[in-house]
């Protein structure tokens, strides 16, 4: 198939998909875009405007397709000059270290000429002198038009969105979830396998593979719930942890609705070789801490995968990724990274309402 970008380099796309990250797996959008046909559902994304992200679940199939495809023609497209964004005013509201998220958040925003308001550091916030998440959020409602918020405590997203009357994207709390971290992975994940958007699968479905323990791990917890809406193209996904329950409560009654077969194990070098997507991260948060991923939990270039297994990590890495993995065609974890600015540069224009904003021949040629 001809993609239709590769006939309007005169339109605002960029004439090559141009790489994005340095080492790994490149992944070019053109090929989600083309197997979509080039159609996107505009007025599916529209239904995001006003809307808070705070769960995965929060997102269906349907809604994180389009996501993506839109994610794609964002990265294809030339699009600072269309300032869709343009008088918007965004907080990224950090109580919790973050470089990925937040610098992704804010680089995303400014590519879209918004204005961001940040609180880098809840230490030198009125946080610090006791004030409540609650009275945080009523100051919010004047001075953003969306808040984006870290925080370490699970039920910070409940207590602010008590006073809070603006959108909130949760950029992770504590053990709970971290969804537009799995929006970046499965942006990732689709790039890579554009048929997981068919009904059926064109290729065998996937053995999922995941290392640690999603019932305390945000980022794989978000993952996995998102993971189980795809049931035609994933044959089984495998928890590798020290745990016999890793799933906690809440994956438990999602596994419980899917007919995606979970199971659990300890040995990772006996399930490794079956993989096709090997999704793993360094820290489990337990109580009010983070703990490493335990030692026997560790990938490098000599470990048995399997023949075009891809590895997969949110980022910041400790030892459980050897390095010497990153020049290998196993690394699909820089492209994750690499793909989190036009991801999320979607959800804020859904979110905020500007679709309509963005440039004209892109609703033409996706409609």
């Amino acid at each position: 198939m001809v993609s239709t970008f590769q006939e309007t380099k005169t339109k605002g796309f960029r004439p090559e998909s141009e790489p994005i990250n340095s080492k790994g797996l490149r992944l070019d959008p053109r090929g989600l875009l083309d197997i979509a046909e080039q159609k996107i559902d505009w007025d599916l994304l529209d239904t995001l405007a006003g809307r808070s992200l705070t769960s995965a679940q929060d997102l269906d199939r349907n809604l994180l397709g389009e996501l993506c495809k839109l994610g794609c023609l964002l990265e294809l497209t030339e699009i600072g000059q269309s300032h869709p964004l343009d008088g918007k005013t965004i907080i990224t509201a950090f109580f919790e270290a973050s470089t990925r998220t937040r610098l992704s958040f804010e680089s995303a925003a400014h590519r879209l000429d918004a204005k961001v308001v940040s609180v880098p550091d809840g230490k030198v916030t009125g946080v610090a002198k006791g004030e409540s998440l609650e009275d945080i959020g009523e100051m919010f409602n004047s001075y953003g038009d969306l808040v984006i918020m870290r925080h370490t405590e699970t039920d910070s997203v409940e207590r602010i969105q008590e006073c809070l009357m603006r959108p909130l994207i949760n950029a992770g709390n504590g053990s709970g979830e971290h969804p537009t971290q799995a929006l970046v992975d499965w942006y990732a994940l689709l790039k890579w396998r554009p048929d997981f958007l068919l009904p059926e699968p064109t290729k065998r479905p996937v053995h999922l593979g995941v290392i640690g323990t999603p019932g305390s791990m945000r980022a794989v917890k978000s993952f996995v719930f998102l993971a189980l809406l795809f049931e035609s193209h994933i044959e089984r996904i495998s928890i590798v942890s020290e745990m016999a329950d890793p799933l906690g409560l809440e994956l438990n009654k999602a596994d419980q609705a899917s007919t995606i077969p979970i199971q659990v194990c300890q040995d990772l070098d006996e399930v490794l070789p079956e993989l096709d997507v090997v999704y793993m991260n360094s820290l489990a948060f337990l109580g009010d801490s983070y703990r490493d991923l335990d030692k026997s939990f560790r990938l490098h270039r000599d470990s048995p995968f399997k023949d075009g297994a891809i590895v997969m990590h949110p980022l910041a890495r400790k030892n459980e990724l050897d390095r010497n993995l990153d020049d290998t065609n196993k690394n699909l974890y820089f492209a994750q990274a690499a793909g989190a600015v036009f991801a999320r540069q979607a959800l804020l224009v859904s979110i905020l309402g500007r679709l309509r904003a963005l440039p004209d021949h892109l609703h033409y040629l996706t409609s």
